[in-house]
């Protein structure tokens, strides 16, 4: 299984790639990192998503609007911020 470094790196990724106006789904990263097993590691693209919104380098928003990447249920987006 990829480290939290490794899970960053790639959400940062698929963020940059996608533009300032593209959004994509956490799963993009995770099947990215683990094509075969990638639903068991779900809950970690989730935390470390969490992490790199508090920290500023992602946004995260569900049906539009921005919500906590951990107390969303649900479907989220992710996407590079939102300045």
């Amino acid at each position: 299984m990829p480290d939290d470094s490794r899970i960053a790196e790639t959400l940062l990724d698929l963020a940059r790639d996608r533009g300032p106006s593209s959004s994509f789904c956490p799963s993009e990263a995770a099947r990215a990192l683990s094509p075969a097993e990638w639903k068991p590691l779900m809950p970690r693209v989730r935390e470390v998503a969490s992490r790199l919104q508090r920290d500023g380098l992602i946004s995260v928003t569900q049906s539009g609007r921005a919500v906590d990447a951990l107390e969303a249920e649900g479907p989220i987006r992710l996407s590079r911020p939102m300045h």
